[in-house]
């Protein structure tokens, strides 16, 4: 009897921790879906209230109006123990840590980086290939990363699932899995940029860090919370110095710009901003050149 009582104790553990874990990873989803939007807008009114202050009154003239959320991936939240800022570059020492459900292993990139090497990066689309300088030595460790989901193929056939071309905000969105080459994308997903490699790190290169056209950076949902997905700057933008630049277009501009002037299919939430781009655009490869 006692044994039948362990048994189904349990049992009853397990599955609270089971309904504790999909809780979790829910909420994780939702915060980071909407994280960067409530960051920007925040930022947003500092700036319009300072404006009013300083000119008395007035229609002060916006910097910008970005309403992004650059979401990354989900599931738990990070435990990563190494702070970005306190790390000089080229870094030396990379710390991932995982995000996958209980029993999963994600494939980690390696934790000592090749710091010393100069990487360039070919995002082979069905649209022309986009030709990008990786910063090694400003951004070590989110090179890394990008380097390694590259070199396993994590990229290929997904789509860029999302393009802005609102005042102030002039990028195209890519790197979430689960936006793939063959699926029919909806605003309404529940899942659209909310796809991650199963790991997270931290931030780097945020120093003074600007989105003039043909930037590439780190989407994310907050601090320290990078993972696969990107975006790349088609128009001089003015964002918050919260997302990684680690990589810059060095040809293929006029692919992102053309992807903007079609448009979207559909739009996505305000605290979001833009849509789902009307011209598809699929990364059907990644190239990376090591010299």
């Amino acid at each position: 009897m006692a044994g039948s009582n362990e048994r189904a104790r349990r049992r009853a553990r397990e599955r609270h921790e089971q309904l504790r874990q999909t809780r979790l990873e829910r909420y994780q989803r939702n915060r980071k879906r909407a994280g960067i939007g409530l960051v920007v807008l925040c930022v947003i009114g500092l700036v319009v209230g300072l404006s009013v202050a300083l000119i008395g009154g007035g229609t002060p003239k916006a910097a910008a109006k970005p309403k992004a959320s650059t979401t990354a991936t989900a599931t738990a939240s990070s435990t990563a123990t190494a702070t970005a800022a306190a790390v000089s570059e080229p870094a030396h020492q990379c710390t991932y840590t995982s995000t996958a459900p209980s029993g999963s292993k994600p494939s980690l990139p390696t934790s000592s980086p090749d710091y010393s090497a100069t990487y360039t990066a070919s995002l082979n689309t069905n649209l022309g290939p986009i030709k990008i300088n990786l910063l090694n030595s400003k951004a070590t460790c989110t090179v890394n990363s990008f380097v390694h989901l590259a070199e396993t193929n994590f990229f290929n056939k997904t789509q860029c699932w999302r393009v802005d071309n609102s005042d102030g905000l002039y990028m195209l969105q890519c790197g979430d899995p689960t936006a793939g080459a063959n699926d029919k994308l909806s605003c309404s997903s529940a899942t659209l940029g909310s796809g991650g490699p199963g790991y997270e790190f931290d931030d780097e290169n945020l120093t003074g860090a600007t989105y003039n056209a043909g930037t590439v950076a780190m989407a994310n949902g907050g601090p320290n919370t990078d993972g696969s997905q990107f975006f790349l700057v088609f128009k001089n933008t003015s964002l918050p110095a919260s997302y990684p630049p680690f990589g810059t277009i060095t040809s293929g501009l006029d692919i992102l710009q053309n992807v903007a002037k079609a448009g979207t299919s559909c739009s996505l939430s305000a605290s979001v901003g833009g849509g789902v781009p009307k011209e598809k655009i699929i990364i059907d490869s990644v190239t990376i050149k090591k010299t």
